[in-house]
């Protein structure tokens, strides 16, 4: 479950945290989530973070700020998406030639190679014209910390915020996805997947 930070906590977190560049100023949270209280696969080295319900009230204040959900194509459609999403860019795919991963219960995923290259064409694209801040949406906030990791690496000049409850949110004691995340916050969601949600494919 995440957790938020008590207003010591906050007033530190924001000074000490870093800005992944310098394209935008730290956004003003009224939720604003402590590095600490995150697992380690839900921290970056931009060291920004914000709840899906805070993402929202950004988005609709902030036209320089998109939503980009780096699911894959498939959770999109079957799951649903953020209606404020401004584009499906996956960072990882399923592979079916891939075995079965016992461990985990699931199949296995691998990067998707051309998700930087994607970010960057999108960046470049009428539809990102004046933005340059991303907030990054997974499931639950692992591996779009994983994408954020890869934008850093590459060098991508916007600023990153890695959503810490994603789309369906953490697990509760009996595994089931309804703690926090975009959907359960109630926030506007959808599963007819619109024409230029996933860019280059419709």
């Amino acid at each position: 479950m995440t957790r938020f930070a008590a207003p010591a906590l906050l007033a530190l977190s924001l000074a000490l945290a870093p800005l992944a560049s310098a394209a935008s100023e730290t956004l003003t949270l009224q939720e604003p989530v402590a590095a600490e209280t995150l697992s380690k696969s839900k921290q970056t080295a931009p060291g920004l973070y914000i709840t899906a319900a805070d993402a929202a009230r950004v988005l609709a204040d902030h036209p320089n700020v998109a939503l980009i959900d780096v699911r894959t194509p498939s959770e999109v459609n079957l799951i649903g998406y953020a209606t404020a999403a401004a584009a499906n860019i996956p960072s990882k795919l399923m592979d079916p030639a891939l075995a079965f991963d016992a461990e985990k219960g699931m199949y296995k995923m691998v990067d998707n190679p051309a998700f930087v290259d994607e970010v960057n064409a999108w960046l470049a694209s009428d539809a990102a014209k004046g933005v340059d801040t991303l907030l990054v949406m997974c499931r639950s906030g692992s591996r779009s910390a994983a994408a954020i990791s890869r934008l850093v690496e590459a060098g991508v000049d916007v600023t990153l915020y890695n959503v810490v409850d994603g789309f369906e949110g953490d697990t509760n004691d009996a595994g089931a996805r309804v703690v926090n995340g975009w959907r359960n916050a109630g926030l506007p969601w959808t599963y007819k997947v619109r024409a230029g949600l996933r860019p280059g494919y419709n």
